[in-house]
């Protein structure tokens, strides 16, 4: 057929897989115009309305509203530029969904029950929040850790730490972990039990104006004990009594105290506070979700150092005996 052929609505649907009340309803819009109409009003079009239908639909299918097709297929808008901010929208919205379904894979793994209704309720505020929004929440469980304690850069470190940075896109693994760390850290027991380690922490440092670069006494421990805890030395044996001691100089020269019983006691007392399984598990949780190496969990060497330093403590004890 020559460039004169002119189509009736009719043989156009069947040429375009398009119904005729669907061409008449962009004819009308002015997305593709007749190129006339009979003495009887029937609309004809010509061969370029073909392409041009073709194109129209291959853009809808794409989710193109008609306004922007229509100024592609007018000439008004570059395909390629629409194409471009088309495809950037869809990955945003696919980057959503993906994230919505890995929360909600995570949560049917969980198999709730309806008596759990309000923490299923819960759990799907969670999958509803933007970005913004699960930022806020974190950023309001660790005020409610930090916020008015004089704990200096140390603190502000440790806080930026303990963010975790759920990807756009992330892995079932990764939603799950989010989802498990969200409900702990909302958690009000596990919260106070956070703020009583963090005041601890900044108590030590009071009175000085900055904190300085003093280690923490968990890290001491841990610098003393894993190699001990490792190895299999048994806490009540001399060899593990030498460890005790290297351990307790090291807090004395750290903290400015004397090495005696009242730093042992102390030592005992922030190692008691620092055995929280579920703090570990927060730790966990937040090397998932920002796809850090897992960590080593301190609980081994805190339990250890606690059952060395009261067998030491029981050895050191002086016997009760007739006054000189």
């Amino acid at each position: 057929m020559d460039g004169d052929t002119l189509y009736p609505i009719g043989e156009l649907a069947r040429r375009t897989g398009l119904t005729v009340k669907t061409i008449r309803f962009y004819s009308d819009r002015g997305i593709v115009t007749p190129a006339c109409r009979t003495d009887a009003g029937y609309r004809r079009y010509g061969p370029q309305a073909v392409a041009r239908l073709a194109l129209v639909r291959t853009l809808r299918e794409l989710g193109l509203g008609l306004d922007t097709i229509r100024r592609v297929v007018d000439r008004e808008l570059s395909l390629g530029e629409v194409a471009e901010r088309h495809a950037a929208a869809l990955e945003a919205q696919i980057g959503v969904l993906r994230l919505r379904h890995a929360l909600l894979t995570a949560v049917a793994r969980r198999r709730p029950t309806c008596e759990e209704f309000e923490e299923m309720e819960r759990v799907h505020r969670l999958v509803r929040l933007s970005g913004a929004e699960r930022h806020r929440l974190i950023d309001d469980f660790l005020a409610d850790v930090f916020d008015g304690l004089d704990g200096g850069p140390v603190h502000t470190a440790a806080r930026r730490s303990m963010t975790p940075e759920l990807p756009d896109d992330p892995t079932d693994e990764q939603a799950q972990a989010w989802v498990e760390l969200v409900e702990l850290s909302l958690d009000p027991e596990f919260r106070a039990g956070l703020r009583r380690a963090a005041g601890d922490h900044a108590a030590v440092f009071s009175g000085t104006g900055t904190a300085p670069p003093r280690p923490d006494a968990v890290a001491l421990v841990r610098e003393h004990a894993t190699a001990a805890v490792r190895s299999g030395v048994e806490p009540g044996s001399p060899e593990a009594g030498a460890v005790v001691a290297a351990l307790t100089a090291h807090c004395a020269r750290a903290f400015g105290r004397p090495d005696d019983a009242g730093l042992r006691r102390w030592l005992l007392r922030r190692l008691s506070a620092a055995r929280d399984t579920r703090r570990d598990r927060y730790l966990e949780l937040l090397a998932l979700v920002n796809g850090w190496p897992a960590p080593e969990s301190p609980t081994p060497a805190i339990d250890w150092t606690v059952t060395a330093l009261r067998a030491s403590n029981s050895r050191t004890r002086p016997c009760a005996g007739p006054a000189a």
